[in-house]
């Protein structure tokens, strides 16, 4: 009877585990506190992750503006990034992935050449277009809207649920409202100027008037408008994604296949649009250090440790830590290179973080509730499930014994 109630325990805590280990946090039923996971290091390496990208993705950013001003092509540098990429990554992947890589198929290569497009080449194109004709710090303001347009995205695909009778589903609806509402803000105002460089400006007035004659209102509006487009597809991305970590669960080679097939189309473009082949040629140091980090590092490393985090956490997840690369820009792009920091820009951004994070609280608190069913869930399994069975079997010993 004992060895028979033994065994029925072992096999409900099989069972039991298979459930638990969707649980991200573990969490007491009772009270609905977090207990003290186990593996708490594993549980921090995303957001360890994400911060180290986005402080990558910030570095990348001030060096773009440098190069753009400098005069250099944005489909070849966008080109050299990705080939610098591939070339880093594609090894890695070979010799690191070769034992569990799955086939691929027809399917799959659609995914990542769609996936090169939305991911690598065209977003990138956008976003450099923006970034030049604004600045980096409203560049980086911009996408923060990327968490609420990845969020509004995954609805219709099954990726995010909302259910407006709980807090919530209300707390990321309310949150999305005030991200478009800070969006418009951002776009449609742009305010006076909060720093005044007229010291730097005596120093550097060459480079003054140079930024000067870029910015003009009908390049600051191409810029919003290629912003926007940058939003979109980069949005775009983290859905994809997602299907991709799932046909195809190996970051190193999805992430070189993908970056092979931007570097191409982004090779044909800017030979399509540009035959002048003097532009292919890179000058100075500046230039050659900034494809070098891009690609190495913003296009290689950081699309590697995205992927990963969609996989472990989803796009939602991962998507939600842009703001970041807007804070980590602006510690850089004001104080050093002496951007300049508009009324409009301020306040769109703090209001689209503000909406951010409320829509983070309803992800997390989902996350919550649902890990709580899912382990009340598991302890009525367990009280209603031995009983009958461990009492069918002491039946057939006691038949048996007669």
């Amino acid at each position: 009877m004992d060895h028979l109630s033994v065994s029925w325990d072992m096999t409900w805590l099989r069972r039991e585990q298979k459930i638990i280990e969707f649980v991200p946090f573990p969490v007491n039923p009772s009270s609905g506190a977090s207990c003290p996971p186990s593996h708490t290091c594993d549980e921090w390496k995303p957001f360890i992750v994400m911060i180290a990208i986005d402080f990558s993705f910030a570095a990348v950013n001030i060096l773009l503006k440098k190069v753009l001003e400098a005069g250099m092509s944005h489909l070849v540098f966008i080109t050299y990034r990705l080939s610098i990429a591939t070339i880093f990554v594609a090894p890695i992947g070979y010799f690191w992935e070769r034992n569990g890589r799955p086939r691929l198929t027809f399917r799959i290569l659609c995914y990542l050449f769609f996936s090169a497009i939305v991911g690598a080449s065209v977003t990138q194109y956008f976003f450099l277009l923006g970034i030049q004709y604004t600045s980096a710090t409203f560049a980086c303001a911009f996408i923060n809207m990327v968490p609420v347009v990845t969020f509004m995205l995954a609805l219709p695909f099954g990726l995010e649920s909302v259910n407006i009778k709980c807090n919530s589903g209300r707390a990321k609806i309310l949150g999305s409202l005030v991200c478009i509402g800070g969006a418009l803000l951002l776009t449609l105002y742009k305010g006076k100027a909060l720093f005044n460089f007229s010291h730097y400006e005596s120093t550097a007035k060459s480079s003054a008037v140079k930024l000067a004659s870029i910015r003009t209102t009908e390049r600051w509006s191409i810029g919003v408008i290629a912003l926007v487009l940058a939003t979109l597809f980069w949005s775009s991305w983290f859905i994809l994604q997602t299907k991709i970590s799932k046909r195809y669960p190996c970051q190193y080679s999805s992430t070189a296949i993908m970056t092979f097939l931007g570097a191409i189309q982004s090779a044909v473009i800017s030979l399509f649009t540009d035959h002048n082949f003097s532009i292919w040629i890179l000058k100075g140091k500046i230039q050659i250090i900034a494809t070098l980090y891009a690609g190495i590092i913003g296009s290689g490393l950081c699309f590697v440790g995205m992927s990963w985090c969609v996989k472990k956490r989803g796009p939602v997840f991962t998507a939600a830590f842009s703001p970041l690369v807007q804070i980590m820009a602006a510690m850089i792009d004001i104080p050093v290179l002496h951007e300049q920091l508009h009324l409009g820009s301020l306040m769109g951004s703090v209001i689209v973080m503000i909406g951010l994070y409320i829509l983070l609280w309803g992800k997390s608190k989902e996350m919550q509730n649902r890990v709580i069913k899912l382990v009340q869930e598991a302890e009525e399994t367990k009280e209603e499930e031995p009983q009958p069975q461990i009492l069918q079997l002491t039946v057939s010993c006691d038949s048996r014994c007669q």
